[in-house]
Formats: C-alpha cells, sequence, structure tokens
C-alpha cells in the first residue's frame, strides 16, 4: 500500500465517465473497469461495485489514485495474485498515464493456463492502458462562485474584467443596483479580487458563495 496526503487546487485531467474493457491472454479474461473517484470513500465503493458486479471472478485487482502530481493518496493490492504482479502495474499505468481522482479494478476469470509473473505483469499492465485509452477525459477545475453587488455605472468594468480572466457571469440581478452571481478558477481569485478592487475603487460588495469543482470534458 502506498499512502500520502496534500491538498491541490491546481486543473487536472480527470477520467469523464465509467468506462470497461475486455481482453484475452491464454484463455483467462481481463476486465478493466475505471471511474472517477474524487475521495477514497468514491474509490471503495467502486471496487466493492465491481466486486460484486463480478462475484464469479478469480481476482479483482485495485489501484486507485486521488488528487494529481505531488498531491495524491495512493493504493493498489494484488488481491491474491502473487506479489508485485498486478496491483503495482496497474496503479503504475495510472500515474504514467496522467490522470487524477482515477479507480482502476481490472476484474480476471481465469482460464486455466498459468501466465508466470511476468505474463502477469503484462496482462494486468495491458488491460489498465486500454481501458484508459478507451476513456474520455475531463478537466477538474477548482473553482469559486462570488457575488458582487455594484453601481450600474461599474458594470461594464466589471464584466470586461471578468472576461479578462476567463470567468463567467451565471446569474445577474438588476434592482437599485446590479447584482451578479460569477463563477472564476480559485487559483485566480485572489489576483481578480485585487484588480477588481483597484478598478472600482474598493465601491463593490463582494462575498465568496462557496467553492466547488466543476469538470469540463475535453472535446
Amino acid at each position: 500500500m502506498i499512502y500520502g496526503k496534500i491538498i491541490v487546487v491546481k486543473p487536472y485531467p480527470v477520467p469523464a465517465q465509467e468506462t470497461y474493457n475486455e481482453t484475452k491472454v491464454s484463455n483467462s479474461r481481463f476486465i478493466a473497469a475505471l471511474n472517477t473517484a474524487h475521495t477514497v470513500e468514491e474509490a471503495k465503493n467502486f471496487i466493492a461495485r465491481i466486486r460484486n458486479q463480478y462475484p464469479q471472478a478469480t481476482h479483482h485487482v485495485p489501484a486507485f489514485l486521488i488528487g494529481y502530481g505531488d498531491s495524491i493518496i495512493a493504493h493498489c493490492s494484488d488481491d491474491g495474485e502473487p506479489s508485485g504482479t498486478s496491483g503495482k502495474p496497474i496503479l503504475s499505468v495510472i500515474q504514467g498515464s496522467g490522470l487524477g481522482d482515477a479507480v482502476l479494478v481490472v476484474t480476471r476469470f481465469f482460464g486455466g493456463t498459468k501466465l508466470g509473473t511476468g505474463g502477469l505483469v503484462r496482462a494486468y499492465s495491458e488491460a489498465a492502458r486500454k481501458v484508459i485509452e478507451n476513456t474520455p477525459r475531463a478537466i477538474k477545475t477548482p473553482t469559486v462562485l462570488l457575488k458582487l453587488i455594484i453601481p450600474y455605472s461599474l458594470f461594464e468594468i466589471t464584466a470586461s474584467l471578468i472576461r479578462q480572466f476567463s470567468g463567467t457571469i451565471e446569474q445577474k440581478l438588476f434592482e437599485t443596483q446590479v447584482t451578479l452571481w460569477i463563477r472564476l478558477e480559485r487559483e485566480k481569485n485572489q489576483v481578480f479580487s485585487s484588480a477588481l478592487a483597484e478598478r472600482t475603487a474598493g465601491n463593490l460588495n463582494q462575498e465568496v458563495i462557496r467553492y466547488e469543482d466543476v469538470l469540463i470534458l475535453i472535446k
């Protein structure tokens, strides 16, 4: 097992959907299932679901990577296969794929022919690679939703600055003043807020509504 955790806030690629792929090696079937998991609990729930989905299988070899880069929680298990022949190779494939927040289970139905340690490493690695190749990706982007209350005279200046920082206006309310709900990448928030205060001479009311992660599909 491999464990370690640091919080990360930069955008990174994740699996966009649950994906399956089957390969065969010497009569053994290897069914690889890949999904997004933002927490260890989500990863464990997916692994349990795959076990229940294929109750007659010989092995269910899991690996997951929560977070991205140096800021991760990582785990793998051989699930009864010879030590080092399945879990670690799968985890290595995930780490080499560039994905974060990914859980992968390779289910094996033994076909009667022993593959040896080298054969098992190749078979599990190939199963993991194939399912990752067939999975669309999304970018997990940490964002902040802000509420701004501004005079009408500052609306165009504020809207221009929002566009400059690649933000989006999600809702507008025009009353005695203008109320905007805007979404920004979290890492841009501090610089945006400073620029906005400077451009408007502090003549606004700004409130953080919530922080949340948004998945943007890569086309």
